[in-house]
């Protein structure tokens, strides 16, 4: 175990801590913990490469841990109606597409490597971006005008969309390559 797996495993632990403090009604506690759990997703990527301390088990649990963050955050905010159940389906489904092509992948045999695009690292990053804002807006006093979020709510699901496309895309890519060997 290193120290960048730790930190991985430790922003998983998080997740149902955030989770709690949600349906608590916590959101100032939840809103910390996100912010270092999202700012331990940056360290330990970093720790990895400056340590030279990357895994194969460090590039299945990092992805994991981001799933297991914003999914459970978005289902947690959308079912207390803090975000639009539309994006939270977007979001959820994207990753259970994702999930469903890498096992059709496992079962066929093909091989694949655990590398995101750029386009799902800028969603990733729309995700948080969008979890962080309407946590921090839900701590800020009523009568704040949060009307500007619907544009991040429709870019975040956007960028959710056209990632999960381009996975798919490639995913065939990947079946039809292995079919013509």
């Amino acid at each position: 175990m290193n120290i960048p797996n730790f930190i991985t495993l430790l922003r998983i632990i998080l997740v149902p801590v955030i989770v709690i403090l949600l349906i608590q009604g916590d959101f100032r506690k939840a809103l910390a913990v996100f912010i270092i759990a999202s700012i331990s997703d940056a360290v330990d990527g970093f720790l990895a490469r400056f340590m030279h301390q990357q895994t194969v088990v460090g590039a299945y649990l990092d992805p994991i841990a981001d799933k297991a963050l914003l999914a459970s955050t978005f289902v947690t905010l959308s079912i207390l109606h803090v975000i639009p159940s539309w994006l939270a389906v977007i979001v959820i489904s994207r990753d259970f597409i994702i999930l469903l092509g890498i096992s059709v992948l496992f079962i066929m045999s093909v091989s694949v490597e655990i590398r995101p695009a750029l386009v799902s690292k800028v969603t990733t990053v729309l995700q948080a971006v969008t979890v962080f804002l309407a946590l921090f807006i839900r701590c800020l006093p009523n009568g704040i005008d949060h009307q500007w979020l619907n544009i991040l709510y429709w870019g975040t699901a956007i960028f959710t969309i056209v990632s999960g496309l381009h996975y798919m895309f490639r995913g065939f890519r990947l079946i039809n390559h292995d079919v013509k060997k």
